[in-house]
């Protein structure tokens, strides 16, 4: 069946997350949202037949990546979608946990540090930045299994002697990689009052993340707790029913006023309305897809997991890092692998026409806390 979004709900849908998961069907091509492989072929340069392949192997590993981290117990160091092989991959630290990880039937690699051994690294980077010891030119930092390091992202041309220092105190936790190149400073993707298919918060503007039932989920520093909300044409949507900004950048909207919600994702007529069946967590090297009232529609690869951000108004913790490009107006549109919601848009640096890096907070964490349930097809 194929949704088209009214204009009067441009709402981007999620899927339903609790701790309890019912594992997706493999989709048929009737199954697919239309246009949703002429949309992978385009924005990933692959034939038809390769898209409909990354799908399918994407959605596999998503399935089986809980069970295979499961499997590897304490020796995990954690796992990504090798794009080139089409197949997850789970790094561990001694062999037998790799048998066990290959019999799930992902690919396992043997490293030298442990998932835990990297987050207790980065939990002390976030010590020291809650602190204030951190300098400014410093943009964030997130574990990486694939070197075994927290990789720490840096201005380039930034590389002054308090940086230095910091990078010492850094090493000094644990192995580290400094990267640099590309690296801006992110900004949340909030902007003033312009058209679009927005909602409004005063002058504030932001995108509708996904659906669920009794509302809709989005960013946090849109707006605080209570505060009122406007579709885009200025009637009233609803009120901001939870709301968490530094920390964290996740709120939901408790609509009313005759708003509905509905289980798609807006393609902005570059695509087809995508339909919303899930919210498995994909790996770390999986295609994603934002949607958003600014630059609409746009497609890259998700880089990182539970990543550190640094912006001007306090730390956010548990993002997970994009290529996917935003700009202002785009905070808390939805990011979706294939059918299944990702997260919704936070902040980033760059633009869409000069390209750039968004990180989004996970969806599945934002049901859990508000006790949500996503609006699926």
């Amino acid at each position: 069946m194929r949704f088209t979004m009214p204009r009067i709900v441009p709402a981007l849908a999620l899927v339903l997350v609790g701790s309890t998961f019912t594992v997706p069907a493999q989709a048929s091509e009737k199954e697919m949202s239309p246009g949703l492989l002429t949309a992978m072929s385009s924005a990933f340069g692959l034939t038809e037949a390769q898209a409909r392949l990354r799908l399918e192997k994407e959605q596999r590993a998503s399935v089986i990546a809980p069970r295979a981290e499961s499997e590897a117990g304490a020796a995990l160091a954690g796992s990504w979608f090798d794009e080139t092989k089409n197949r997850l991959v789970v790094a561990v630290t001694d062999r037998t946990a790799a048998r066990k990880v290959e019999a799930t039937g992902a690919e396992a690699v043997v490293v030298g540090r442990s998932a835990g051994s990297m987050a207790a690294q980065k939990n002390r980077l976030d010590a020291l930045s809650a602190s204030g010891s951190v300098p400014s030119a410093v943009a964030s930092w997130h574990p990486d299994p694939r070197t075994g390091t927290v990789v720490v992202n840096v201005e380039a041309g930034k590389q002054t002697a308090e940086v230095a220092s910091f990078l010492d105190k850094a090493r000094q936790l644990g192995s580290i990689t400094v990267r640099t190149e590309g690296v801006r400073q992110p900004q949340p993707f909030a902007a003033g009052t312009v058209g679009g298919d927005p909602y409004y918060t005063g002058n504030v503007r932001c995108s509708i993340g996904f659906s669920v039932h009794g509302g809709y989920v989005t960013a946090g520093h849109c707006g605080g707790n209570g505060a009122a909300v406007y579709g885009w044409d200025r009637s009233y949507q609803g009120n901001f029913a939870g709301s968490s900004f530094p920390g964290n950048d996740y709120a939901w909207v408790r609509t009313g006023g005759g708003w509905w919600t509905v289980p798609v994702v807006l393609g902005w007529g570059r695509v087809p309305d995508a339909l919303v069946r899930g919210s498995w967590e994909a790996p770390v090297g999986t295609s994603v897809c934002r949607s958003g009232s600014t630059t609409q529609w746009h497609c890259g690869v998700i880089q990182s997991r539970n990543e550190t951000i640094r912006y001007a108004q306090g730390d956010v913790h548990q993002m997970a890092g994009t290529s996917v490009c935003a700009q202002g107006g785009d905070s808390g549109g939805s990011f979706i692998t294939g059918d299944q919601a990702q997260g919704v848009t936070s902040g980033g640096y760059g633009d869409c026409t000069s390209g750039g890096r968004t990180w989004f907070q996970p969806i599945n964490e934002i049901l859990n806390v508000y006790g949500l349930r996503l609006h699926t097809a």
